[in-house]
Formats: C-alpha cells, sequence, structure tokens
C-alpha cells in the first residue's frame, strides 16, 4: 500500500505538466470537444508510460545525462511550439475556414509528449535504483497522465470557447513559461 501511494503521488507530479499543457492546448482550439482530450491523453498517458519503463531500463548508465540534459531540451521543446501558437493567434487566418485541430498536427502532439515526459524517464531510472516494479509503476504513471490531460483539456476548451484569441495566447504563453521552470530548473538546480 505504501509503494502504490508513492507511486501515484510520483505520478500526480509527474503528470502537472501534462495537464497544464493540455490546458493550454484547450484554450488555444476550443471547438475540438473531448475527442481532443482522449487524444491529448492518450499521447502523454503513452509518453509517461513509456519514458519511467525505458527508465527503467536504461538504469544508471543513463542517469547523469537524462538529469542535465532534460530541462533544456523540455524547454526547447515547449518555448517552440508556444511561440508558433501565439504567433498563429495574432496573424491574419489563412482560408477562412474554421481549422480547431490546425494547431494540433500529430508532430506537435509528440513534441509536447516528449516535452512533458522527461521528467518521467529520470524517474525510471531512479525506480530502478529504489527496486520500485518497473510495469507496475509506469502504468500508475500512464493512466493518471492520461485521467489528468484529458480533464485539463476538457476544462480548457470550456474556458477557450469563451475567450478565443486571448485564449489561444494565453495557452502559448503558458507552453513558454512552463518551458522557462524547466530551463530555470537546469540552470539553478
Amino acid at each position: 500500500m505504501e509503494q502504490l501511494l508513492s507511486v501515484f503521488l510520483i505520478a500526480l507530479s509527474l503528470a502537472m505538466d501534462a495537464m497544464a499543457v493540455s490546458i493550454s492546448v484547450g484554450l488555444a482550439c476550443p471547438g475540438a470537444a473531448a475527442r481532443q482530450g482522449v487524444r491529448l491523453g492518450c499521447w502523454f498517458g503513452a509518453f509517461q508510460f513509456g519514458m519511467p519503463l525505458l527508465g527503467f531500463l536504461l538504469g544508471k548508465a543513463l542517469s547523469s545525462f537524462v538529469a542535465a540534459a532534460a530541462p533544456y531540451i523540455a524547454f526547447a521543446l515547449l518555448a517552440f511550439i508556444g511561440v508558433r501558437m501565439a504567433w498563429d493567434a495574432l496573424r491574419p487566418a489563412e482560408g477562412g475556414g474554421d481549422e480547431d485541430m490546425s494547431h494540433l498536427s500529430n508532430a506537435k502532439v509528440c513534441l509536447l509528449a516528449i516535452a512533458t515526459s522527461i521528467d518521467a524517464l529520470a524517474v525510471g531510472v531512479g525506480g530502478s535504483l529504489m527496486g520500485m516494479d518497473p510495469l507496475f509503476s509506469s502504468a500508475v504513471i500512464g493512466v493518471v497522465a492520461f485521467a489528468l490531460s484529458f480533464l485539463g483539456a476538457v476544462v480548457g476548451r470550456m474556458l477557450g470557447n469563451r475567450f478565443q484569441t486571448w485564449a489561444q495566447v494565453a495557452g502559448g504563453l503558458v507552453l513558454m513559461g512552463i518551458g522557462l521552470k524547466f530551463l530555470l530548473e537546469g540552470l539553478l538546480g
């Protein structure tokens, strides 16, 4: 029971960034409905499941590199996507159609999933050193990330329906802020 609680708390802390990104995406793409949340949940949940599992497999060999590089990689990915999201919101629309999914290509979602799950790789490395069950821990982390990402997208969508363009700019700024948080942790930590 104690290990379950520990893994659940780790999963919650890892999923917070994915949830924040999902809220930002929901703000930026308010017309996407619940399927957007399922899509984000699947991507983020899969990466949050796979990264710690990979970390368990890599163990000690990769721990120092992951810890050193993760904040910078996450910053670069989130800042890039955040700037693009804000820029797209402020420039004139092309084609005049309703393209509520245009900001969410599979490539962009994949980059977001990588950026928000790099720290899960380090958790997997640490978990291997602590003797945690790799499959169980990774499954809990993935399920929690799915649930919080879905919830974040739905909440963001509800807010985005009210604020449209400015919500998309705010979503981009939030992504840049999360990226900056990663960068500062890397520089100061």
